[in-house]
């Protein structure tokens, strides 16, 4: 690392680290904060050695672009969510956009039950090992795009700082299509998410409110999550960032 190199890593270190403490905020407990500021470190160090000086681009934008990405494919690559959770998760999606097709309207467990060739004791244990996914994954947000590149996700940023999942994330196109997603959720769902969003309870505390198990909130969740995230699948919410979408991250 020539001596150059060696200062701006010493300069915006700090910056790697507070990367590294909004992301893990947002992880779970098995995740290693060193091994996101390792893996921030060496993102940092490529985008020293990457970046070159244009009017319209400022340095720091584009190392956290490559800080991020880098602690991504990191987490990733440690796979803290089972693929077998994925995977469940996944068949539960494809059940429920099956469903959603062909009746037009929100299925019932039981229809997904059937539908995935399941008794609902059954298909309700699927929902427990399918809990921690996401609404959204960052592999989402690049498989939306057509024609999206081979690579990482961080080089698929870095190469088109202009239009990649951030600016996705903040568009008002995704925004809306959430709301929407939300709306179509049958009533007791919506009001699980707006009591854990909304009302910042705890799944103690919505069992209570709800009258259900801690369990059974869990399921419902899980349900909720695949609900939307088949109807996002099957509607469109592509789009540019509008103005001051940068100031409304979901």
């Amino acid at each position: 690392m020539s001596s150059s190199e060696n200062s701006l890593v010493g300069q915006y270190a700090p910056l790697v680290r507070r990367q590294a403490l909004q992301l893990i905020s947002r992880l779970p407990a098995s995740v290693e904060l060193d091994d996101l500021m390792q893996a921030g470190m060496m993102g940092l160090l490529d985008a020293i050695r990457r970046y070159q000086q244009q009017a319209d681009a400022q340095f720091e934008t584009y190392a956290v672009t490559r800080i991020r990405g880098a602690m991504l494919d990191e987490l990733r690559s440690q796979d803290w969510l089972p693929r077998s959770a994925r995977s469940k998760a996944r068949s539960i999606e494809s059940a429920i956009h099956a469903l959603n097709q062909r009746l037009m309207r929100p299925a019932t467990e039981l229809e997904i039950a059937e539908e995935m060739g399941l008794d609902i004791q059954a298909y309700q244990n699927l929902l427990e090992d399918a809990r921690g996914v996401q609404v959204l994954m960052y592999e989402d947000l690049v498989r939306h795009r057509e024609g999206a590149g081979e690579g990482s996700a961080v080089d698929q940023i870095a190469d088109d700082p202009g239009n990649n999942p951030l600016s996705w994330l903040t568009s008002q196109h995704l925004r809306q299509a959430l709301v929407e997603a939300i709306r179509a959720l049958p009533e007791r769902e919506q009001l699980l998410l707006s009591l854990q969003f909304e009302q910042d309870l705890n799944q103690k505390e919505i069992a209570v409110v709800m009258e259900v198990t801690e369990g059974r909130v869990s399921q419902l969740r899980s349900q909720a999550i695949a609900r939307i995230r088949a109807w996002l699948a099957s509607h469109s919410w592509e789009g540019q960032p509008e103005d001051g979408d940068y100031q409304n991250l979901l």
